[in-house]
């Protein structure tokens, strides 16, 4: 016959230590303060609003076109693109940064 075994709480008694005054009321601490957003150069604000035109596909594909072109083909078929962006790339037209869209290196 073997013998039965107990459990592993059997053998060892749980006594909980009371605690010495009772509970204390902890101040809440200040809430951690985020680190503001690193300010973006007026470059960088453009690229961010080209590159949300670029993956908005309800301007059309842009691939084998600049982003200019892509605009204008959206503004003639009435899908009325921002005209922001038309600004933009006007006023940077020799930059290709601006002019091609994220697409650009791949072929189709």
């Amino acid at each position: 016959k073997t013998p039965k075994r107990g459990l592993i709480t059997d053998t060892f008694m749980g006594v909980k230590k009371a605690r010495r005054g009772g509970k204390r009321d902890k101040s809440p601490s200040p809430p951690v303060a985020e680190p503001e957003p690193p300010q973006l150069s007026e470059r960088e604000k453009d690229l961010q609003e080209l590159k949300k035109f670029d993956l908005d596909c309800k301007f059309g594909p842009c691939t084998g076109i600049s982003r200019l072109q892509r605009w204008e083909r959206a503004a003639l078929h009435g899908l009325n693109p921002p005209q922001e962006i038309k600004d933009i790339l006007l006023k940077e037209s020799t930059d290709p940064e601006y002019t091609q869209s994220l697409w650009c290196d791949y072929p189709l």
